[in-house]
């Protein structure tokens, strides 16, 4: 049971981070990257599969570094680019500042707890360690940072991809349920490393426009209490030396016949 308060609330509400253009530009670069791998090995009939990991082999280590980047089939391929795309989005929107740590340090946690575990004699390829990975830690470390917006990026995280808890499960022969386990628990050990990472609060600065003799002249005519003061009562306060101000006209009308 998590309890928020108003103050919770108020912090995030308070939050304006701007969207910046390295939450779309790498996540896109990296799934134009796979696309490009897998077309080279379609187009010039190169078998990059080899560099996979290969489970407690020490030349299958290299697949620690290769095996996202690499997919058995168009099937494969398609069905991990947009959740990486998604997900890839999501963590460095809202976790910029520890967004590649998470990435680098839990994709090296994810590619070497498979090797660990992996089925001896099989090569574990694909993105899906990545995935579990970034759903893993977009989940727990939501739900941990007691913050109003972060534990609702977890709730979308679950409703979009809730069922992806079923591949840690041995189910399917030819499935890496292995990697998908690796990347949810490296998920979750690094939401617990930065479980006290907060959003950063960006403050924006306000720029005043210069105001022109005729405002100024303007604005003058109130007072402190906002008033407005007549020309001749705000005349008299801004110039008190001036005679001008102190004549008095009197008028007197004579009748006609005091005029014969």
């Amino acid at each position: 049971m998590i309890k928020l308060t108003s103050e919770d609330f108020s912090m995030a509400s308070s939050q304006n981070i701007n969207f910046p253009a390295s939450a779309y530009v790498y996540p896109i670069f990296l799934v134009l990257l796979i696309w490009i791998v897998f077309w080279a090995e379609q187009s010039f009939g190169i078998n990059f599969r080899s560099w996979g990991i290969r489970p407690r082999s020490l030349i299958g280590l290299r697949g620690i570094i290769f095996s996202p980047f690499l997919h058995g089939s168009t099937s494969h391929l398609l069905s991990n680019s947009l959740p990486l795309l998604v997900l890839s989005m999501v963590l460095l929107y809202f976790y910029r500042g520890i967004s590649f740590q998470v990435l680098i340090v839990g994709g090296l946690l994810t590619g070497f707890f498979t090797w660990l575990i992996g089925r001896g004699g099989s090569v574990h390829i694909g993105a899906s360690g990545i995935i579990y990975l970034m759903a893993g830690f977009l989940f727990f470390k939501g739900i941990w940072s007691r913050n109003a917006r972060l534990i609702a990026v977890s709730l979308v995280v679950v409703f979009l991809y809730g069922s992806l808890i079923w591949g840690v499960f041995p189910m399917k022969e030819k499935v890496s349920w292995e990697g998908h386990l690796s990347g949810l628990v490296s998920g979750i050990l690094c939401a617990l490393y930065y479980k006290n990472y907060k959003l950063p609060i960006e403050t924006t600065t306000t720029v005043k426009k210069p105001v022109s003799l005729k405002e100024a002249e303007f604005l003058s005519h109130f007072d402190e209490n906002g008033n407005f003061v007549p020309a001749s009562e705000w005349r008299r306060r801004n110039n008190p030396q001036d005679s001008s101000m102190d004549v008095e006209i009197n008028y007197k009308y004579k009748s006609s016949d005091q005029e014969k």
